[in-house]
């Protein structure tokens, strides 16, 4: 489980779950999650961890409306959330394909194979601050055509096969009255100071 910032790079990692635990169990039992509960994360005035729909919904975790009977104002919502969203699947896209080792299992000891990921993940960080470009070639992450609606995927999606979509954590289902009125109002920022002159073409 990562944390990405808005430049691609690595801010947190947390790796050595089992994988047959549930997302939001690894959230649960994360250092990340312990760090949120007790407020000793540095998170910014205002700022939001934009997640999936494995995490809970809270007031420092924003995810989207569920997927049925939206209104107009409620897609746009889930769209400027999934637009941000898409830098995570593309930091996580860009490390598959330049490190091959994570093109198949990796034949090691878990605390060894732990090794390796953090390791990829520094080396990700160091290459993408560097502006390497042998690494952050043109069209590597995917990028929008406002004008057509539409989404170019990044050249990273024809060298890995894809990522597998995180499931939903049933745990989640009545999040706090707080964290909805939140998502509420920043699905009226969106929808109105905060209103972008594309967004309506790319629902």
């Amino acid at each position: 489980m990562v944390l990405v910032d808005d430049n691609y790079c690595f801010n947190y990692v947390d790796v050595g779950s089992k994988g047959r635990f549930s997302d939001g169990r690894i959230f649960r039992n994360s250092r990340f999650c312990e760090a949120l509960t007790d407020k000793s994360l540095n998170i910014p005035e205002n700022g939001i961890i934009v997640a999936d729909d494995a995490f809970p919904l809270t007031t420092q975790i924003m995810k989207p409306y569920k997927k049925r009977n939206l209104s107009m104002p409620e897609r746009i919502f889930n769209y400027r959330l999934s637009r941000a969203r898409r830098i995570v699947e593309n930091a996580f896209g860009i490390l598959a394909a330049r490190f091959r080792v994570f093109e198949k299992d990796i034949n090691l000891s878990p605390p060894k194979a732990s090794k390796v990921v953090l390791a990829a993940c520094s080396l990700h960080n160091w290459l993408r601050k560097s502006n390497d470009r042998n690494y952050w070639a043109n069209g590597i992450v995917d990028s929008e055509n406002l004008e057509l609606g539409t989404i170019a995927p990044g050249k990273w999606r024809e060298i890995t096969q894809g990522l597998t979509s995180l499931r939903a954590d049933r745990s989640t289902n009545n999040p706090p009255k707080n964290a909805t009125n939140l998502r509420d109002r920043n699905c009226q920022y969106f929808n109105g100071e905060g209103a972008v002159p594309w967004q309506e073409k790319m629902i």
